[in-house]
């Protein structure tokens, strides 16, 4: 059993960043594929980030050329670092770890971007 616990959050200012982490219990981090997902107020849960056990990446549209996500398999975590952030940012990021048909989310930590 997975768990996965992100930290990070809080308010910015827009054009701001912040830096998410979600470190996950266990052994074999390494071979998870990991995403971060956002859940904007009064919206569906949005996938935005992935990255994969051999560390290549793939971004939401939104979030493309804006955010990055990278892994420290020695440390069990994942990170989503944000820049350039924007009002529609807003929202829960949760960490999710996949792995041959296995699914595991976080509980959520909120940013919200606002002036």
């Amino acid at each position: 059993q997975v768990q996965l616990v992100e930290s990070g959050g809080g308010l910015v200012q827009p054009g701001g960043s912040l830096r998410l982490s979600c470190a996950a219990s266990g052994s074999f981090f390494s071979l998870y594929t990991m995403r971060w997902y956002r859940q904007a107020p009064g919206e569906q849960r949005e996938w935005i980030a992935l990255i994969t056990s051999a560390s290549a990446s793939n971004y939401a549209a939104s979030v493309k050329g804006r955010f990055t996500i990278s892994r420290d398999n020695a440390k069990n975590t994942v990170y989503l670092q944000m820049n350039s952030l924007k009002s529609e940012d807003t929202g829960v990021y949760f960490c999710n770890a996949f792995r041959v048909g296995n699914t595991y989310w976080g509980q959520g930590t909120q940013v919200t971007v606002s002036s």
